[in-house]
């Protein structure tokens, strides 16, 4: 009797020895899968900040290294300066005297004046500690010391290859500060809106001469220039093929313009560009210059100098440049 009572007692505690356990091992299942994630996260190392990217950028003056996205950018090129403001890329250091009103929010306090477009301010400079310095014709004898501080960058638009040169130099930003995509759309934009002046200029056939007004003189600039775009991209015929083609234009006189008689009249002023009173039309409009074409037909067209002589080569002036040539082609 007693061994007969004895067997079920001991199916009993069998039965509950491993309900016992299946539970036990349920809880551990659980508890193992809920903290999981976390027992993962602290067994594999957290990814370690990858090391700065660097890119080799070739330029006018050298050879240089460059991380990307760099910080505290200081930018000496008005046009390079412009395009960073279309990019949304914040700097650091400007030179901050004659300004375009357009690029006016450089001025505030929150950037730093680094000296002026011709002569920089080393020491202040190397105070900001900048990862990148960005210059272009004006500041390239000061190269040598600029870059012992950063590496400096030369972004300058070449005149004789304006639009190679003004399309390289704003990759070359796309490719530094990871704005690729947003360079190639914007440049695409610029290239549109030129064939479409283009092809309504090379359908008139009509020649232009270029001058610009600074205190009362005039000089002329040519295909080659630094406003030769209007002959080289836009497609205008020089009215003159012999202006030398040097950084402060070929002096001319009204009797030249009359001798000449251009089609078209494009006119910088210089004086606007840099604070003076404007004088140009009053320059410009004299009894000889009355007789030309240009004038009889309305195709004088002053262009605005912030972005012709100021900040040419950007994102933003190209495009406004080539706005106003095709409001002026009549």
């Amino acid at each position: 009797m007693k061994k007969k009572l004895m067997l079920p007692v001991l199916s009993l505690i069998v039965a509950l020895g491993v309900s016992a356990c299946g539970a036990g091992k349920t809880e551990t299942n659980n508890a193992a899968g809920s903290a999981s994630p976390s027992a993962a996260a602290s067994a594999s190392p957290s990814a370690a900040p990858s090391a700065p990217t660097e890119v080799t950028i070739k330029h006018k003056l050298g050879e240089t290294k460059v991380k990307t996205n760099p910080k505290n950018v200081v930018v000496f090129d008005f046009g390079i300066l412009d395009s960073l403001d279309k990019l949304g890329i914040e700097v650091t250091g400007v030179p901050q005297a004659n300004i375009p009103p357009y690029l006016a929010k450089y001025k505030d306090a929150k950037y730093k004046n680094v000296g002026s477009l011709t002569e920089p301010d080393f020491e202040k400079i190397n105070a900001l500690k900048p990862e990148l310095i960005i210059i272009s014709g004006r500041q390239q004898t000061g190269y040598d010391e600029l870059k012992k501080i950063a590496p400096t960058v030369f972004l300058g638009v070449d005149t004789a290859k304006y639009m190679d040169s003004y399309t390289e130099n704003t990759k070359t930003l796309g490719l530094i500060f990871g704005k690729e995509k947003v360079v190639e759309e914007e440049l695409a934009k610029v290239t549109a809106s030129i064939k479409t002046v283009s092809d309504k200029v090379k359908a008139q056939n009509k020649n232009a001469l270029i001058v610009l007004a600074n205190e009362g003189s005039l000089s002329a600039y040519g295909a080659g220039s630094r406003f030769g775009i209007i002959h080289d991209v836009i497609g205008f015929k020089p009215a003159d093929e012999n202006i030398k083609v040097t950084t402060h234009g070929d002096p001319i006189s009204p009797e030249y313009i009359l001798e000449k008689n251009p089609d078209y009249l494009f006119v910088v002023d210089r004086t606007a560009a840099v604070g003076g009173e404007s004088s140009a039309k009053k320059t410009v409009e004299n009894e000889l210059v009355k007789k030309t074409n240009a004038f009889k037909n309305g195709t004088i067209v002053y262009l605005d100098p912030n972005y012709w002589y100021l900040s040419g080569g950007g994102l933003i002036s190209v495009a406004e440049m080539v706005k106003e040539l095709d409001a002026g082609v009549k």
